[in-house]
């Protein structure tokens, strides 16, 4: 094999590389979209319904349980089913939450402002995920470790209602979930991660703990300038 066969060998498999992680970026974004607005529309329906908050338990065996089956059906068309199925149950478990924080005085403007930061964040970090092509996968390890730790934080503060410790952890998930959107952006133009299914949820839920996060800030700041 000459060396022009071997250049246009390798320079064909580079053209097949970049047209599968632009389909499946491509994919990412259009399923993305469609599962934040059906999100939206089945918290919506819990808001107009006044569905209570189904508690701690409930939304954590739903979400893992329907985390594990949206992993074991990705490679199927019931995984797109599976991911509906998910993010409209992290939908109907949002209403209550939006219920209560829209009947403060000036509950929908936090609302609003909070899911503008979300919006502002997830497009400025993955436009520059996407321009300056960086590989963060370094950011792998710290981000699962700073999640479980985040994580039980958020149930402690929960079980012992220790509000400082809850401001703690809403302000570092926020930047842990700047990090798995860089993360896991880079992680499609880089070709660590080829299921747009899989890419899906992790930005999704990643938008999900983003928002909320932002909004228990503003509540807080909200209620200390009151």
């Amino acid at each position: 094999m000459n060396y022009q066969s071997v250049t246009t060998q390798t320079r064909d498999q580079t053209r097949a590389s970049a047209l599968v992680t632009n389909k499946v970026l491509r994919n990412t974004y259009m399923l993305l979209s469609m599962t934040l607005l059906f999100s939206a529309v089945t918290a919506g329906l819990s808001m107009y319904f006044n569905l209570p908050y189904p508690g701690m338990i409930i939304t954590l065996v739903g979400y893992f349980g329907l985390l594990f089956l949206t992993q074991a059906l990705r490679n199927s068309v019931w995984g797109i089913l599976s991911v509906f199925a998910l993010t409209g149950f992290m939908g109907l478990t949002l209403g209550p939450i939006l219920n209560s924080v829209a009947h403060l005085p000036n509950g929908g403007q936090l609302v609003m402002t909070a899911l503008g930061g979300t919006g502002m964040i997830f497009l400025g970090l993955s436009a520059y995920t996407l321009t300056t092509k960086k590989d963060f996968s370094f950011l792998a390890g710290f981000l699962v470790v700073g999640v479980l730790v985040a994580f039980l934080g958020g149930i402690g503060a929960a079980i012992f209602h220790i509000p400082a410790l809850s401001l703690a952890v809403s302000a570092i998930f926020v930047l842990l979930m700047s990090g798995m959107i860089m993360f896991e952006t880079s992680n499609i133009i880089h070709g660590g991660e080829t299921n747009y299914i899989m890419a899906t949820v992790s930005l999704y839920v990643s938008l999900y703990n983003l928002f909320l996060s932002l909004l228990q800030l503003l509540m807080a700041f909200a209620g200390d300038r009151d």
